[in-house]
C-alpha cells in the first residue's frame, strides 16, 4: 500500500511572533510605594502547514512534536486538512514537527522531513517600586538572557534606557536614577535577539 507525503519542502512551521512584552506602568508619587508585576502565561502557539499529498488513498494526516530532534512525544490526529495550530507549547523551548499520512485501513506512512521552531523567548517577570526620587526594578527570568529594558511617557515613543544580562540564580536590579524628571513612566522589557 503506497502512501507518501512529498519529502521535501513539506511542512513548515510559521513562527507566530506574538511576543508578549512585559509592562510595567509606573506614577511616582513619593508618598505611595507602588509595586506592580506581570508575568507572562505559559501556552505558546506555533502554526504548521504542509503539502498535500499526491497519493489518492490518503484519508487524513498526524503530526508528531516533542522537544528533541526526530523523537516525538505528542501527535495530533487531523483528519483531512493540511495545516494546524499546535497550542500549550512553553515559551523559549525548541520544538520539531514531523507529518503522516494515513489511509482509510489505518496504515501510517513514514515520517515527512523534521522543521523546527522556538516559540518567543521567556520575558523577565518585571517588578518597580519608588525609592528617594529613583525608580527601581527587578527582573528575575532565565539566566544568561539579555534584555533592554525601555521607558515611555505616551506608550507612543519607547526609548532603550538599559541593556542587561540576567545573572546566575538571582534577580537584577535596575535603577532609573532619571524617574523623578517625569510625572508619570512606563516601563518595559523585550529580549535581545
Amino acid at each position: 500500500m503506497g502512501m507518501t507525503i512529498p519529502r521535501r519542502h513539506n511542512l513548515r512551521c510559521a513562527r507566530k511572533l506574538s511576543v508578549r512584552r512585559s509592562l510595567l506602568l509606573c506614577s511616582l508619587l513619593l508618598s505611595v510605594r507602588p509595586a506592580f508585576s506581570l508575568t507572562i502565561p505559559a501556552g505558546v502557539t506555533i502554526p504548521l502547514a504542509w503539502n498535500q499529498s499526491p497519493d489518492a488513498k490518503v484519508t487524513g494526516y498526524n503530526v508528531y512534536y516533542g522537544t528533541a530532534s526526530h523523537t516525538y512525544t505528542n501527535h495530533v490526529h487531523l483528519g483531512t486538512v493540511t495545516n494546524a495550530t499546535i497550542s500549550g507549547l512553553a515559551a523559549g523551548a525548541v520544538y520539531f514537527f514531523a507529518a503522516t499520512s494515513y489511509n482509510a485501513a489505518g496504515t501510517e506512512s513514514s515520517f515527512s522531513n523534521e522543521a523546527s521552531s522556538a516559540g518567543p523567548p521567556v520575558l523577565p517577570d518585571l517588578q518597580g517600586r519608588a525609592s528617594a526620587g529613583q525608580f527601581i526594578l527587578t527582573l528575575n527570568g532565565p539566566t544568561g538572557q539579555t534584555n533592554q529594558i525601555l521607558a515611555t511617557q505616551d506608550l507612543q515613543t519607547w526609548t532603550v534606557i538599559a541593556t542587561v544580562t540576567l545573572g546566575t540564580g538571582s534577580a537584577l536590579n535596575f535603577t532609573d536614577q532619571n524617574a523623578a524628571a517625569f510625572p508619570q513612566r512606563f516601563y518595559r522589557t523585550q529580549p535581545v535577539p
